[in-house]
């Protein structure tokens, strides 16, 4: 478990959506920004639990629009 959140989150978005990791911004619109399908957004998901080991709201996930949004929201998961 290296680097912090932000980092963790940004490989993760890299990796799912085959994005250079300096292209990704806490500000990009997973689907405007970064060309995320929705089954991409479902399967980001389950990459973000397999990484934090956690377990998501899929609908409350889904509604995470931002990478930035999406470090809050596995922040406030990890408390």
């Amino acid at each position: 478990m290296e680097g912090s959140v932000e980092e963790r989150v940004k490989k993760v978005v890299s990796k799912q959506l085959k994005v250079q990791p300096e292209k990704i911004k806490n500000e990009s619109d997973f689907v405007k920004d970064l060309g995320a399908e929705s089954i991409q957004s479902l399967e980001l998901v389950a990459a973000f639990e397999q990484e934090f080991d956690i377990t998501m709201d899929e609908e409350a996930a889904l509604d995470v629009k931002t990478v930035g949004k999406a470090i809050d929201f596995i922040q406030n998961l990890l408390k």
